[in-house]
């Protein structure tokens, strides 16, 4: 390792050479796999090959194929910056780089995943600069692509097309494990994270029996623990809706097929299938993880149940108003009567319609789809975060939890405290979201809460604790342990 203003770090693959931010040495797009490009598209992730001479690694690979947020109206909008090509990559930043030899201790290191509904998202966005975090708990951060949609998550396993996406985040992590050594981290200090999906991954690559070990901490911000992975004879379905909207239906070599297609026409497709299956108040993409495929033996309850995340420690929480981002902007949703809202949710859960009828008492005033909201945030995001963090705690092992409750002056888009609003606040990256209603104005109260919130998540990826003397570890049940942020 080589410290200059272009530091170069040795990689299984070849050397690559980054740059320095303000005591931070950051190295975008590095390849952890061959693009999946060609014979490649809908295979597991393989080695990429080497390279001779220093690659420049000053800039991110471009982010997966993929259509367009639906909660671009709560984060603000993204330039179409993808490309199916080089697309399988990570960023590493790391502080405090050596002039040359090891470094005086290998650093934590934080594994990051996004999210967007297996749908979007990029590890290469200034929204999840890794600079800042890396600085505030002197840690190594690593953010990564992986595949998405029906690149990730089509589901044909005759044909080896299984979970392709959780394969991805298993091979980033392996990659991490093997190659983070020469960025200044720690292999044997790993915390894995992510926001939304990539919570949700986070917490299956936890509890796998294979990726399982290579985990110290887990970072779970908004996981939507209440969606159970994809039943697989509903994958196969909408895989077989897939291949008929794509005009491949009965092809007698369906994968040549599908590695014929052009990304973005099978990009179209995807959205075209997410059309036809959408349903008021269901959150769930067309595709994602698989039950019993690759990385998802078994649901994350029996995983916990069978003790595969004891030991590990836990920092998890929610937003406090989660559905809003769905909801608030959806017209079936905010058209709704009471009784509308009710049957929806009775519906979905047992005993649905008692807990409707309990929020819509609490909340004399509000409208049917402001109730709605509340439940939802409660079955699909905060039950089930609260649920892993109550085993942790009765078994004995380190758990903090918490709300994120900020909400931006005025509210203007009635949103609250929505589902990633917390973002800009782990990563302390707030200038990336001007246009961003869910964050408003950064005002120095607001700069502040960031470097609050993005150096107690630091700390735990350090030392296993928040530093912040008001966050206490959370006791099972007991919603007094819980730390707000507003």
């Amino acid at each position: 390792m080589t410290m200059t203003n272009h530091p170069i770090v040795g990689t299984e693959s070849g050397s690559v050479q980054g740059v320095a931010e303000d005591g931070v040495a950051a190295f975008r797009g590095i390849p952890y796999a061959a693009s999946p490009v060609g014979d490649l598209r809908f295979a597991a992730p393989q080695r990429h090959p080497k390279w001779s001479g220093p690659r420049d690694a000053s800039r991110p690979g471009p982010a997966v194929p993929q259509a367009a947020s639906r909660l671009e109206a709560v984060m603000g909008p993204r330039a179409r910056d993808w490309d199916e090509d080089g697309s399988l990559t990570v960023n590493v930043w790391t502080p405090g780089l050596p002039d040359g030899g090891s470094a005086a201790r290998a650093l934590p290191v934080l594994v990051w995943f996004h999210g967007g509904g297996f749908s979007s998202g990029s590890g290469g966005w200034d929204w999840y600069d890794g600079r800042n975090l890396a600085a505030s708990g002197e840690v190594v951060v690593v953010t990564a692509n992986y595949r998405i949609g029906p690149l990730g998550y089509l589901h044909l396993p005759e044909l080896g097309v299984d979970n392709l996406g959780v394969q991805d985040q298993g091979a980033v992590l392996s990659w991490v494990q093997r190659n983070i050594a020469g960025f200044g981290g720690d292999p044997h200090a790993i915390t894995v994270g992510g926001q939304s999906a990539g919570a949700f991954s986070a917490l299956y690559l936890a509890v796998s029996p294979v990726m399982g070990p290579l985990v110290k901490r887990v970072v779970t911000q908004s996981g939507p623990f209440g969606l159970v992975p994809q039943d697989p004879a509903e994958a196969a379905e909408h895989a077989r809706r897939f291949a008929e909207i794509l005009g491949l239906s009965g092809s007698l070599d369906l994968l040549a097929g599908l590695r014929a297609v052009p990304a973005e026409r099978l990009v179209a497709a995807y959205g075209q299938l997410a059309g036809e299956l959408s349903r008021p108040g269901s959150v769930a993409p067309p595709m994602f993880p698989v039950l019993g495929g690759a990385g998802i033996p078994v649901r994350w309850e029996e995983a916990l149940a069978a003790g595969r995340l004891n030991g590990k420690q836990l920092l998890t929480g929610t937003t406090r108003n989660e559905m809003s981002s769905f909801f608030t902007f959806d017209p079936r949703i905010q058209a709704m009567d009471a009784g509308q809202a009710r049957a929806l949710v009775a519906g979905q859960i047992d005993h649905g319609a008692d807990r409707y009828d309990r929020a819509a008492a609490a909340l004399p005033n509000a409208k049917p789809a402001d109730v709605l909201t509340e439940v939802e945030t409660g079955i699909v995001f905060r039950d089930g975060n609260l649920a892993v963090a109550d085993h942790q705690a009765a078994a004995g092992y380190a758990a903090y939890v918490y709300e994120f409750d900020y909400v931006p002056a005025g509210d203007p888009a009635h949103i609250g405290a929505a589902h990633c609003a917390e973002l800009p606040f782990f990563f302390n990256t707030v200038d990336a979201y001007p246009d961003a209603p869910m964050l408003g104005t950064p005002t120095a109260e607001v700069r502040r809460l960031a470097e609050e919130f993005s150096g107690a998540a630091a700390g735990f990826v350090a030392t296993g604790r928040p530093r912040d003397e008001a966050w206490q570890a959370y006791q099972s049940a007991d919603s007094a342990t819980i730390r707000h942020f507003a």
